[in-house]
């Protein structure tokens, strides 16, 4: 069974940092892409960061790139999202996804992602 697990979330100032973790079980950890989505009231849910576990390749939405850094741990099949700088835009529940690797490419789009986790919210305040 494929589980994701995020972890991490919290309450934090504006200009603060959190680290967000994801667990994952149930699969080939190396032969997946894992990406980080989020949804804030009222919006939907999009894209902020993805990488390749294979390749170490990565993607970052305009909105986060220089403030958070995505990462994985093979030997703990845990991914991770290091966000600095945080903003009350920032605000939201972050999701962690996951998909089969794609050879030249990177799925990127929430319709693309076949396994979630349960989310973690994260708050910024002014």
């Amino acid at each position: 069974e494929v589980q994701l697990v995020e972890s991490g979330g919290g309450l934090v100032q504006a200009g603060g940092s959190l680290t967000l973790s994801c667990v994952a079980s149930g699969f080939a950890f190396d032969d997946y892409t894992l990406c980080w989505f989020r949804q804030a009231p009222g919006k939907k849910r999009e894209g902020v960061s993805c990488i390749d576990n294979s390749e170490g390749t990565t993607w970052y939405a305009d909105s986060v790139k220089g403030r958070f850094t995505i990462s994985s741990d093979k030997a703990k099949s845990t991914s991770y999202l290091r966000m600095n700088s945080l903003k009350p835009e920032d605000t939201a529940v972050y999701y962690c996804a996951a998909t089969p690797r794609i050879v030249g490419g990177m799925a990127r789009y929430e319709y693309e992602y076949d396994y979630w986790g349960q989310g973690t919210q994260v708050t910024v305040s002014s």
